[in-house]
């Protein structure tokens, strides 16, 4: 139920974080050649989620650590994309704090849940 429910808040928040660099191109004097990092890093991160969330479905529906773990080593790839986004992108918004922020407490759930998951499918 997590991970869909982190699925879906992770569409928003793609969506909402790419919006808001529209905006913040627009009305902040942002720099030219951060332009295209924050875009890319973003869509990176699109890219580790989607994995991630795919790999962490399976491993539930098998009962599988493997794709357990490796859904875990892809949660601390995004993880720090999320704290790049909460605090060493090129303009913070409050915003853009209050999304990363959230995301982070349920990536942390997640990966909680997915240690117990493992454990509970080796023994």
């Amino acid at each position: 139920m997590v991970s869909h429910l982190s699925g879906l808040y992770y569409a928003l928040y793609f969506l909402a974080t790419l919006l808001m660099i529209v905006y913040k191109s627009q009305v902040f004097s942002y720099p030219h050649d951060c332009l295209g990092l924050d875009p890319t890093l973003l869509s990176l991160m699109g890219v580790l989620e989607a994995a991630r969330l795919y790999l962490g479905v399976k491993g539930n529906l098998t009962e599988a650590e493997v794709p357990l773990a490796a859904s875990l080593v892809f949660m601390a790839g995004s993880g720090l994309l999320s704290v790049h986004f909460l605090l060493w992108q090129t303009l913070v918004l409050w915003a853009d704090w209050v999304l990363s922020a959230i995301l982070l407490v349920l990536h942390s759930l997640e990966a909680a849940l997915q240690v117990v998951a493992i454990a509970a499918f080796i023994r």
